[in-house]
């Protein structure tokens, strides 16, 4: 999964100092990774993993949902992150986001930080799983290496329920 796709990673992070709210997006995973930076005094700055967006117009709906005391944001930075959760961390774009996150938060959201990372790294190794084992999965291929087409296996079903 790594390999197949390039990433700008100084474009990421360029992503992550420039805007309040930016959205790390992981497709395989289907969940993203929320950071809003914004402060108030009551309002601290966020970072959390939420179910992946169908749409950037849902991902705003639900962030003023998730922080109404906030204004409305202008925008949001939405990068797509087709990699594995520890290529975060190899590329150093994790580090990146720690040390925006320090600048202007306090310990706990430092501690947040981490906890989303490890929260990325469970949904990954879980996913895995389910790829493994089929789970949620159709696989092409059965245990003799053999292709099977989809056509076919309905055909088969078909008949079966005649």
């Amino acid at each position: 999964m790594d390999s197949d796709f390039q990433i700008d990673i100084g474009e990421v992070q360029r992503a992550i100092d420039a805007g309040e709210i930016t959205a790390l997006y992981f497709p395989l995973l289907r969940k993203t990774l929320l950071m809003d930076t914004r402060t108030t005094a009551v309002d601290g700055p966020m970072i959390t993993v939420v179910p992946m967006a169908s749409s950037p117009e849902e991902r705003f709906r639900e962030l003023v949902r998730m922080r109404p005391r906030l204004p409305k944001p202008d925008s949001i930075n939405i990068v797509p992150w087709p990699k594995y959760v520890a290529s975060l961390v190899r590329l150093q774009v994790w580090d990146h986001i720690v040390r925006r996150y320090i600048e202007i938060g306090s310990p706990e959201v430092v501690k947040k930080c981490e906890d989303c990372l490890q929260e990325l790294h469970s949904f990954e190794q879980e996913e895995l799983r389910r790829a493994i084992t089929g789970e949620r999965y159709e696989t092409l291929w059965d245990a003799a290496g053999t292709y099977r087409e989809k056509s076919a296996d309905i055909e088969e079903d078909d008949e079966e329920a005649v």
